[in-house]
């Protein structure tokens, strides 16, 4: 089982818990680090806080409806709207996101040309309150990302200034085709007077700058101009602005949302944006329109071509002939005539449209484009509605291309539904091209039948009567396409926009949204509090030390003996130099609570009475205890000798001032005998076998039969024999010698003890390997981090007698730093 396992306070009976109490004295014992954590946090957010600039949040309020030409009527299919208007809205507010769209409202506003001046902190927004403004040449290459700094000189003139650093090249951009260029410099810097007005003609830069008299220049500030990447612009822009229904009543009204850090571009960009929506979506709604009075104005060229050649052809005949009258009969065959050419010019044009409509069908994919068939006469209402869906379709799509990634469903969708239609019109363009056949072969009869009656008159009769009718017809046809050119017209013009302004955008003082500074110090504050608490809950965790006496009764069922706190002392003869203070006073409760062990024994056998003192590794006080606890014995008036039997690691003979030169070792190899290893302290009743010279074989001998003669031998003549025994934990010589210690005591020093050394004591006490053991907990400090309920439970120690008894045994900052430094020169 690792140590870490015993963090959730692992007891011998197998239950796990978690010391909620000791994690948050542990917590608040890191004060100092959590408010230092919380100050510094703080300290960020006010950083972070006056460094922010405001955010701002305005609105306008547009309507999307289906808006009729008042000129439409049921005889023209010129002016027409497609979808509806859930169709609008959702076209809309995915448009208004949509790169094309956003790149003609930033081009319209030039966003990509800022105006800057010098903050307190950070370089502030100035548009639409620049003391200068800028027109730029588009055609001309404009230096991208650099300041350029205005520097006024008088009311006239200014200083441009532009500091390249240490490049030797600059990126510029020209804004008509959007190319980016590599200029060389021939120089760092840039400082020029100009004049305003002036043309500024540079190879990185051509602008004209004027003087704005309305806004004047910030003292003791500077102002910049800058150009950006326009396809950056684009991206920072492209989903700047939300359009959301106002409510589920009004879905056509919506609500264009936009928020930003100056009030003013926020204004023009929604309005831009609004007005090239409305611009655009009526440019769609009027193709149809567009592409018939594209076709009437073709015509009516061809038209008027042979109109000017038939007159030219009448007037050079009446030049050759002498005027004659036209009898009455003849006058009205010849109107007869016309009225026929009239028709079959009708149905030619009719049957020509369909031609082209149908080789247009066949071979083009780009449907958007195809003209009203009214213009050429057409009244069929399944063609009519047929090329009206077709084009309709053909625009859905087309707006869905400005949307969609290539290859959506939505495209094969629309494409089905286009070809369905399309193969619908293509053969009602079969049917009535057969009508039409049917009828000009009838007018082409009655044709012939009357130019047959007319070849009975004079040549020159029959050549004006050719002529003429040639002239009614080209006239006729040019006031037909007139006619239909000029309602075209009209209702285009007549059209209006989807989309129109409810409430524009303005602003009227308010909008803040940000930054908000109240929750920037809540965060702060969490985040302060937070991060040492996860911190020392995670150190809490890693943690496997002993803390306190709770622990130690939830991970042994061995009984506590008594509790000495920490006390510093330059040697361990505490005790015997400080007997008044509350550690003298631990080891005599010691003492004490020992004498509750010994007398359950028989003490009929033997008179002196042995104590072993030991722990799970050195360093947790074991030879303090083994000196303190035997110079109370001694002081009370009993015959007390400690006996050093850490054989690998002796140290109890400093403390005393004597030397290791022999003790228990040179008795258990025969070199000495057992009386004359032992030395006399200076503390009355108390005498001291030290271990000796390091044997090779230490365990051996503290297992032979000699050390069992010494201790019987020590009995005789000593009343209490405090064995100094190694760390149980580590060697088995202190399990050995406890078949000669009539109580035991395993030292637990308090943040060094780890609680998985407690599993060997636990087992050797189960087993019974090990009797009369109890725990003496070491190092106590009582204001300590897991300081709460430190030996209250005992009756001694600390908290049994009062100050007013015991001497002050804390030391003040110059009596600590006296005593360390007497140990230096020692």
């Amino acid at each position: 089982m690792s140590d870490f396992e015993y963090e959730l306070e692992t007891n011998e009976g197998g239950q796990t818990t978690f010391d909620i109490k000791g994690l948050f004295f542990k917590i608040i014992s890191f004060w100092p680090l959590i408010l230092i954590s919380i100050l510094f946090a703080l300290g960020i957010a006010y950083y972070i806080n006056v460094r922010k600039q405001n955010i701002y949040r305005l609105e306008s309020l547009i309507s999307v409806e289906n808006e009729q030409s008042p000129f439409f009527t049921t005889n023209t299919s010129i002016s027409f709207n497609w979808g509806g208007v859930s169709g609008k809205v959702g076209k809309v507010v995915t448009e208004v996101n949509t790169r094309t769209h956003n790149e003609l409202v930033v081009d319209s506003l030039e966003f990509y040309k800022q105006y800057l001046r010098e903050g307190k902190y950070n370089l502030i927004d100035i548009y639409k309150k620049s003391p200068f403004d800028v027109v730029i040449d588009k055609n001309k290459l404009q230096l991208l990302g650099r300041l350029v700094e205005i520097k006024p000189i008088d009311d006239v003139n200014f200083e441009l200034s532009i500091d390249f650093g240490e490049a030797t090249s600059v990126a510029c951009q020209n804004y008509i085709t959007r190319q980016i260029e590599s200029v060389v410099l021939n120089t760092n810097s840039v400082s020029q007077k100009y004049a305003y007005g002036d043309k500024i003609e540079l190879p990185f830069l051509n602008v004209v700058v004027k003087r704005n008299n309305n806004v004047g220049f910030v003292q003791d500030s500077k102002h910049y101009l800058r150009f950006l990447n326009f396809d950056s612009v684009v991206n920072q822009y492209q989903n700047a602005v939300r359009a959301t229904p106002k409510s589920r009543d009004a879905s056509s009204i919506l609500r264009m949302i936009m928020t930003g850090n100056n009030k003013a571009r926020i204004v023009d960009y929604l309005n831009a944006t609004v007005e090239i929506l409305a611009r655009t979506e009526l440019a769609r709604k009027n193709l149809y329109a567009t592409n018939t009075i594209k076709f009437i104005d073709s015509s009516l060229a061809e038209v008027d071509a042979i109109l000017k050649a038939g007159t030219i052809e009448m007037s050079d005949f009446r030049k050759r002939n002498k005027v004659f009258d036209v009898t009455e009969e003849l006058s009205l065959v010849s109107d007869n005539l016309k009225g026929l050419d009239n028709s079959r010019e009708v149905e030619r044009s009719k049957l020509q449209y369909l031609n082209s409509l149908e080789q247009y069908l066949l071979t083009q994919k780009d449907y958007t484009k195809i003209v009203a068939p009214t213009s050429v006469g057409i009244t069929e209402t399944n063609i009519i509605a047929s090329v009206q869906n077709i084009t309709a379709l053909a625009i859905e799509r087309q707006n869905l291309e400005y949307t969609t990634q290539p290859g959506n469903v939505l495209f094969d969708d629309l494409d089905r539904k286009i070809d369905a239609e399309k193969n619908v019109l293509l053969e009602t363009i079969t049917a009535t091209k057969r009508t039409i056949n049917y009828q000009l072969n009838e007018v082409n009869n009655k044709i012939a039948k009357l130019e047959a009656e007319l070849r009975n008159l004079p040549e020159d009769q029959q050549e004006f009567l050719k002529i003429q009718r040639k002239l009614d017809i080209s006239i006729e046809t040019y006031n037909v396409y007139q006619s239909k050119l000029s309602e075209a017209k009209i209702i285009k013009a007549a059209n209006v926009s989807d989309i129109t302004f409810i409430d524009k955008a303005k602003d009227v003082g308010g909008g803040k949204i940000g930054p908000n500074t109240s929750l920037n110090y809540i965060m702060a504050s969490l985040l302060g509090l937070g991060l040492p608490i996860l911190l020392v809950f995670i150190l809490y965790l890693l943690d496997n030390n002993i803390h306190n006496t709770n622990e130690v009764e939830k991970l042994s069922k061995i009984p506590i003996l008594g509790l000495i706190g920490k006390f510093n002392h330059p040697n361990n003869l505490v005790v015997y130099e400080k007997p008044k203070s509350t550690v003298s006073e631990s080891f005599r409760a010691l003492r004490s609570s020992l004498q509750f062990i010994y007398r359950q024994q028989d003490d009929s056998k033997q008179r002196g009475k042995t104590l072993m003192v030991t722990s799970s590794i050195s360093g947790e006080g074991k030879t303090f205890c083994s000196i303190n606890i035997a110079t109370v014995y001694a002081l009370s008036g009993k015959k007390t000798i400690l006996l050093g039997l850490d054989l690998r690691k002796p140290k109890i003979f400093g403390d005393f001032n004597l030397k290791n030169e022999k003790g228990i070792v040179n008795y258990l190899i025969s070199e000495e005998k057992l009386e004359d290893t032992i030395a006399s302290t200076h503390i009355e009743n108390l005498d001291l076998i030290s271990s000796g010279p390091i044997p090779p074989n230490p365990s051996e001998l503290l297992m032979s039969e000699k050390l069992k003669d010494a201790i019987l031998k020590l009995r005789e003549v000593y009343d209490f024999i405090v064995l100094d025994t190694p760390p149980l934990g580590l060697v088995a010589d202190a399990l050995e010698l406890s078949h000669y210690a009539d109580a035991t005591i395993y030292m637990i020093r308090f943040d060094y003890t780890k609680k998985g050394m407690l599993q060997l004591v636990n087992a050797k006490y189960r087993n019974g390997e090990v009797k009369n053991i109890s725990f003496v907990l070491n190092f106590y400090k009582y204001k300590a981090r897991y300081g709460y309920g430190y030996g209250y439970g005992y009756g001694y120690g600390y908290g049994s007698y009062g100050n007013a008894y015991h001497k002050n045994d804390k030391e003040s900052f110059w009596e600590r730093g006296k005593r360390l430094l007497k140990r230096k020169k020692k």
